[in-house]
């Protein structure tokens, strides 16, 4: 009852005429920012949060809460439509979603995306107002050894993304990780594989490098195949998911919800490594796991919850103690101590007003975006009916405009157009992409905390891992995926072995 009438506080608090004009604008501001390729919510945020400062405290954290969790709804969008991901979190949405856009069921796609957000979303803020503290207690277990070991089994999970071929799939990954190990390195400030440039000091741009194989790469090939065969995208007609849709994603979103929540609580727990995962353990239990890759909408139910639910569990170790689990709460913390707001235990103690309004907040902003996003799936669906010799130039120079706002960079636009020939290339010969930017996205991650979990052990040997309960159990899963298809195989011919030929 006490948890029920301090939310009923912070209802209080935020429902009033100008904080619900503050959240419906952050979340608008989040979903055109999801939307749009090349931007991002911490750039988004960063640019924004001067505004802030001359608001006040509450209005200020829910708008740029809000346009947090709208980036996450809106990133969906284009990643359906049009393959292209604005965020890392929206990679996996690619595979199932753009293919059930390309077989007439983008409505469907999109549909169930937008309702996964909001069970995942809400679940979620359920779940940060009951076990905050519990949850909060029990992230602080995970040290650098334990990140790398999460990470190290988020990256195991990669190869239920290589497609048909095992080879391919693992070759893409490999690549992902040279790519990302280009620039300085965090640890020991060494320059790797740049050359001499002052550009590639910084590492490759995540945004350059999914924009150009997921979006440039998509449309050289499909102009490409259209002048071979003069095919076009058909245009779908219902626009929201069907029962049966609904029957296959009930338990992939409440999978999705559990699953993503927990990982955005640990320090380091990207909605990306939570997407990857849903999409990993949706293949592992279907009955058809054959389907995944070719429209599968446990594919888009599964990694849309659970990124959503990550990024609500992301606000339980910085409103309870104080820890960013991401660049994009890192601002919102400096947003918090800018009104001279310390999070932490205190903060329920000092300024209960602050928590339980954020926390209502959440809820209001998730309510909003799903009554904006089901009404606009008709307007998001009608992209398909423009000509493809129209669209085509438009997404190009949305791409090439993305890559260049974001730093105001003309190296970026080079790059986004040396990896949109890459991608092409990739297609044209058959290689899946997403292992690729997932590999670039979790391998300098997981280095940085192999070399914090060297340095913490001393002795720098790798079995020390195994003597902590977490990394230990979680490093022993790992061993367990990877062996698991050549222990499949084994049995295959020990309990079925082939007829020999007279």
């Amino acid at each position: 009852m006490e948890i029920l009438g301090s939310l009923w506080t912070g209802f209080a608090t935020t429902l009033t005429p100008g904080n619900l004009l503050v959240v419906f604008l952050g979340v608008v501001i989040g979903t055109v920012i999801g939307v749009l390729p090349g931007l991002g919510p911490t750039a988004s945020i960063a640019l924004l949060l001067p505004a802030t400062v001359g608001m006040e405290m509450i209005p200020s954290l829910t708008f740029l809460a809000g346009i947090y969790y709208g980036a996450m709804y809106g990133g969906s969008t284009t990643s359906i439509l049009v393959n292209i991901p604005g965020e890392a979190a929206s990679v996996v949405t690619c595979i199932d979603g753009y293919q059930m856009a390309r077989q007439g069921r983008a409505g469907a796609a999109l549909g169930i995306a937008a309702f996964g957000s909001f069970i995942g979303g809400t679940l979620g803020v359920v779940a940060v107002m009951l076990i905050s503290p519990f949850l909060a207690e029990a992230a602080l277990k995970f040290g650098a050894p334990e990140m790398f070991a999460l990470l190290f089994f988020a990256f195991t999970c990669i190869g239920t993304l290589v497609g048909k071929s095992v080879a391919r799939g693992l070759l893409m990954a490999a690549l992902g990780l040279l790519l990302g190990v280009v620039g300085t390195d965090d640890i020991h400030g060494v320059d790797r594989f740049t050359f001499g440039t002052l550009y590639l000091r910084d590492g490759i741009g995540l945004v350059p490098l999914a924009m150009g194989l997921f979006g440039l790469g998509e449309i050289f090939f499909n102009i490409e195949q259209r002048e071979k065969t003069g095919s076009v995208l058909a245009v779908p007609k219902n626009l929201l998911p069907t029962r049966k849709d609904w029957k296959e994603s009930f338990w992939p979103i409440l999978r999705g919800s559990g699953l993503g929540f927990g990982i955005g609580v640990l320090p380091g727990g990207m909605p990306a490594v939570a997407s990857l995962m849903s999409y990993a353990v949706e293949k592992r239990v279907s009955r058809h796991p054959e389907r995944f890759g070719t429209g599968a909408i446990e594919g888009v139910a599964g990694p849309e919850t659970a990124n959503n639910a990550a990024t609500a569990g992301g606000f339980v170790p910085l409103l309870t103690l104080g820890i960013p689990t991401n660049s994009v709460l890192a601002l919102l913390l400096a947003a918090l101590m800018l009104h001279g707001v310390t999070p932490g235990p205190l903060l329920l103690l000092k300024w209960p007003h602050v928590f339980w309004g954020v926390i209502a907040s959440m809820y209001i902003g998730n309510i909003m975006l799903l009554i904006l996003n089901l009404p606009l799936i008709g307007i998001f669906v009608q992209l398909l009916r423009i000509p493809y010799a129209i669209l085509s130039p438009l997404i190009i120079m949305f791409v090439l405009l993305g890559a260049y706002a974001l730093n105001n960079s003309v190296p970026d636009v080079i790059m986004t157009l040396f990896f949109g020939v890459l991608g092409y290339l990739l297609r044209r010969f058959a290689f899946e992409p997403a292992p690729l930017v997932l590999a670039f996205v979790l391998g300098p991650m997981m280095e940085v905390n192999l070399s914090k979990a060297l340095i913490m052990f001393g002795t720098g040997n790798p079995l020390y891992f195994f003597t902590r309960p977490i990394s230990g159990v979680l490093l022993a899963l790992a061993l367990v995926v990877l062996c698991f298809p050549l222990l499949r195989a084994l049995g295959k011919r020990v309990f079925h072995p082939p007829s020999e030929k007279t």
